[in-house]
Formats: structure tokens, C-alpha cells, sequence
């Protein structure tokens, strides 16, 4: 079972750095920021996420549990 989740990123992510995260949707960079959000299937998955993000050099500024 996955649980969704949402990642709030410092910055306005280009195509290319979107490509890194094809298991993610995102929202249109609003505010110097981008919004990445969808199912994380387990504690794997989730490092892996981070481990791009941090590989990428960019600013996690906030992750949440999104509502089923």
C-alpha cells in the first residue's frame, strides 16, 4: 500500500530536473517555489526521492502526508 505525499522545493525546477522524479506529478512553480506530489509505495522509495533531491543540490523546504 503507498501513501501519498507532497514536497515543497526551493526553486522553480526546470524539465530536466523534473525528468529525475518521474514517479512524482508536479504543479507550476508559483512563488520561487515547485510543488512535487504522489505515491511513495514504502520507506525505499522515499530515500530514494530524497537521495535525488539531495544528489540535484535542491532545498527541501517542506514534505507532507497528503490525505487519502
Amino acid at each position: 500500500m503507498s501513501t501519498r505525499y507532497q514536497f515543497v522545493v526551493d526553486g522553480e525546477l526546470s524539465e530536466r530536473a523534473l525528468a529525475a522524479f518521474p514517479d512524482l506529478s508536479s504543479t507550476a512553480p508559483n512563488h520561487g517555489t515547485t510543488v512535487l506530489f504522489g505515491a511513495v509505495t514504502d520507506p525505499t522509495a522515499m530515500r530514494g526521492i530524497l537521495a535525488r533531491l539531495d544528489n540535484l543540490g535542491l532545498t527541501l523546504l517542506e514534505m507532507r502526508q497528503l490525505p487519502d
